[in-house]
């Protein structure tokens, strides 16, 4: 039974319910309230703001501990959002984090994201909310000098909230604890993934393609973007917003305007 005096945190990710990224975040946001969590039953990586419209979705819980659920969706990162608070939860949640991804988030990758459109999700419904991301995609990455600044940031965000429809976008070098440099507020670094598709040919001689390639950025030196705060051995915070206007373009475009009884 849920404790109304503690805060009511919930969770989710994009690497699975058995991500061990996913282990390291409820158990450090575990200690701050109760925790719900409805995490893919698999990977679900670069699913950004995917949702499934045309197969059913089904929530089977894994996990029922005092102070701690986990539930597994066979939906993606944001079908675990909508279908959790829909479902999961008894009241709206105080807070949402997303992660800890394994891999970079940072920069263009933030809009393919799947733990960043679990966030955003939150965000859209009302829950401040947190996308946390270590620069390592192995499957048993070192979480250890992370989680300090996971939690003094998750602790921050708790305490004195965020705007509506906004979230943070946090990126950990992948580095020993004592080499990381502290914490840089900045802004999303301008570039884009160069794309590149391996034609291969399968056992039935059949075509396909693997996609690989490189990160390109256009702003090398800028010191205030978060490649750079990474690339320095910084910790990285993004805040994002959910409103995708470009407000400086529409004076730009004015003329554009017009009334078709004029």
């Amino acid at each position: 039974m849920e404790n109304k005096n503690r805060p009511l945190i919930f969770v989710s990710n994009d690497d699975g319910y058995y991500a061990s990224g996913l282990a390291v975040l409820i158990d450090i946001v575990s200690k701050y309230g109760d925790v719900i969590a409805v995490a893919p039953e698999s990977a679900r990586s670069g699913m950004s703001h995917a949702i499934t419209i045309k197969e059913p979705l089904r929530l089977t819980k894994i996990r029922d501990d005092a102070g701690v659920k986990i539930y597994k969706c066979n939906g993606t990162p944001v079908d675990c959002v909508k279908l959790g608070l829909n479902q999961a939860v008894p009241r709206l949640p105080d807070i949402m984090v997303s992660g800890i991804n394994h891999g970079s988030n940072a920069s263009i990758s933030v809009i393919y994201s799947g733990t960043m459109g679990a966030a955003i999700e939150a965000c859209l419904n009302g829950v401040i909310s947190i996308g946390f991301s270590l620069l390592d995609h192995s499957a048993d990455a070192d979480f250890s000098a992370a989680k300090a600044y996971v939690e003094n940031i998750f602790k921050f965000v708790l305490e004195n909230g965020l705007p509506d429809y906004t979230t943070l976008n946090v990126n950990v070098p992948k580095l020993p604890a004592s080499e990381i440099k502290g914490v840089r507020v900045c802004r999303q670094t301008h570039g884009t993934w160069k794309e590149k598709f391996e034609k291969r040919t399968d056992p039935h001689n059949h075509d396909y393609y693997w996609l690989t390639g490189s990160f390109n950025n256009f702003e090398p030196d800028a010191k205030d973007t978060d490649e750079w705060a990474l690339a320095n051995n910084f910790v990285a915070v993004v805040p994002i917003k959910a409103d995708f206007t470009a407000y400086h373009v529409l004076e730009h475009i004015t003329k554009l305007n017009h009334d078709n009884d004029d």
